[in-house]
């Protein structure tokens, strides 16, 4: 049955992901947010209503709750400093107070498993907002997750950056701990089926995967789905925790506010020890989602070779564990890129017939000798090379080789894209785009390399250098020489003209 629902945290990690289901589950969604700009990117956000609430705030709170029949709190300080634990209760009271008064039907909060005994400072605050909405009186169903695996969730991003950083990793002794996993589709499957459970309940109830693992275990199971060697790694019981968020901080670009929180709790065995939810909740459709197949699914769109998200470009849903716009931008799959954007007065077809004729004997017009080196290279360790040239020298066609790139997308006289089949530690993609400038064009150049591994990195790196003189040569190149064929028919069109008039005289005289 549809209900009103009230979605807290909606511009985060879950939140963002979950509203989208529960408006094709039928609900009538309102979210709150201290700052509506947030949700600008949201394909979602003209879907529901959106109010302007801070949850310490007595009065927005009420505003916020009026109406309202399910309210889902997935708010957390993770990464706040100063006394995050009192603003955290503060907001978890008031919340609570408002939802009692305004005769809200269920509350469902997302925290996190945890041991008994001494808790890390975020793991403590997270029983502790749990406590506080299972004693509000209003019946609460507090759901206790592992580490989600997903594009863009935190504890995903330490494991996807230190694994494919590190080719030998130093670790504290928590390597060593046990952590059961649970993908973010699955997590998203249990909160939106707690809206419709019937009954009052009020209690916690533990989720996880399938799987138990190591943190280690779960880095080289990262390393086999990315396609990464497996990581040697060596427990130190000298790393501190604090250490150890120095050195996550200084080796991948997770923020050390984040990363510190992050490592203290996984200090702990954090597993599932009951699995009650099973009488409440079945598990989704085909089972729970292992480990390794919750990577690869987060790895899916770089799998597929999908150069960027299509979430903002879509009106489809996209799957849970891709990333949103709205992520942090050190979320996802590292990527360097090399863009180069020129103006010409060229028209958009003259600048595409020399775009779309590139390669092959018609060169790369930018140092020869670079580009010839390099197929060398790439031969000499059991590439294709780059002469394989082209079928044909004015048209290509998609899935056709070009020296040592393939055509992997083409809309032709606007786009070509090509995707790099010399050997290189990761796949890259080279981009030319033609549009119409006034009586002009404009030429965008964009390179893009996703690193595998430190091997990758160093690469980039390596030639760095190189990109100004071979890159920014390309595009300069590329643009006078449709400049030329402009000039040239321009000038043929002049002849005409002229050899037009010269006839007419003759005529008369």
């Amino acid at each position: 049955m549809a209900k009103k629902v009230l979605v807290t945290g909606a511009s985060g990690y879950i939140g963002g992901r979950l509203v989208p289901r529960l408006l094709e589950a039928g609900h009538d969604v309102r979210v709150s947010v201290r700052d509506p700009q947030r949700l600008r990117d949201y394909p979602w956000a003209g879907q529901v209503e959106i109010v302007r609430a801070d949850l310490t705030v007595a009065d927005e709170v009420r505003a916020a709750v009026e109406g309202i029949d399910v309210l889902y709190y997935l708010v957390h300080a993770m990464g706040a400093g100063g006394r995050f634990e009192d603003s955290e209760a503060l907001a978890a009271n008031t919340v609570a107070a408002a939802a009692k008064e305004a005769g809200v039907s269920r509350l469902i909060y997302l925290g996190g498993l945890h041991p008994d005994g001494p808790l890390s400072p975020h793991l403590r605050s997270r029983a502790e907002v749990g406590r506080i909405l299972l004693e509000s009186g209003v019946p609460t169903i507090a759901l206790q997750a592992g580490t989600v695996i997903g594009s863009g969730s935190a504890s995903f991003e330490m494991i996807r950056h230190l694994t494919e950083v590190l080719p030998y990793m130093p670790a504290p002794k928590w390597v060593r701990n046990f952590i059961q996993p649970i993908a973010v589709r699955d997590v998203l499957h249990y909160l939106v089926q707690s809206a419709a459970v019937e009954g009052e309940i009020n209690r916690t109830f533990d989720i996880g995967g399938p799987d138990v693992l190591r943190y280690g275990q779960m880095m080289n199971g990262y390393a086999l789905e990315a396609g990464l060697k497996q990581r040697p790694i060596a427990s130190l019981p000298v790393l501190t925790p604090w250490l150890a968020s120095q050195w996550v901080n200084l080796v991948t670009p997770i923020p050390r506010a984040l990363a510190i929180p992050i490592i203290a709790s996984l200090q702990y065995d954090c597993v599932v020890r009951e699995h009650d939810i099973d009488a409440v909740i079945p598990p989704p459709a085909g089972g729970l989602t292992g480990y390794r197949r919750s990577v690869s699914l987060a790895l899916g769109k770089e799998r597929r070779g999908e150069v960027e998200t299509s979430w903002q470009d879509s009106s489809v849903r996209g799957a849970p564990s891709d990333p949103l716009p709205s992520d942090p931008q050190w979320s996802g799959h590292t990527v360097y890129t090399d863009l180069r954007e020129r103006t010409t007065t060229a028209t958009p077809e003259q600048l595409w017939r020399v775009v779309e004729g590139i390669g092959g004997e018609n060169g790369w017009y930018s140092f020869p000798l670079a580009w010839a080196l390099r197929g060398w290279a790439d031969k000499l360790v059991g590439g294709v090379g780059l002469r394989r040239g082209r079928r044909n020298a004015t048209r290509l066609g998609i899935g056709e080789a070009l020296d040592f790139w393939r055509v992997e997308e083409l809309d032709r006289g606007r786009f070509l894209r090509l995707r790099a089949e010399m050997r290189v530690p990761g796949p890259a993609w080279l981009e030319l785009t033609v549009t119409r400038d006034g009586a002009g064009s404009t030429y965008r150049q964009r390179a893009v390399f996703f690193p595998r591994g430190l091997g990758g990195r160093l690469y980039w790196f390596a030639i760095l250098p190189f990109h100004g003189i071979i890159f920014a040569g390309m595009a300069r190149r590329i643009t006078l020489a449709a400049e030329k064929t402009a000039e040239k028919t321009a000038e043929k069109t002049a002849e005409k003209s002229t050899a037009s008039d010269q006839s007419e005289s003759i005529s008369r005289s």
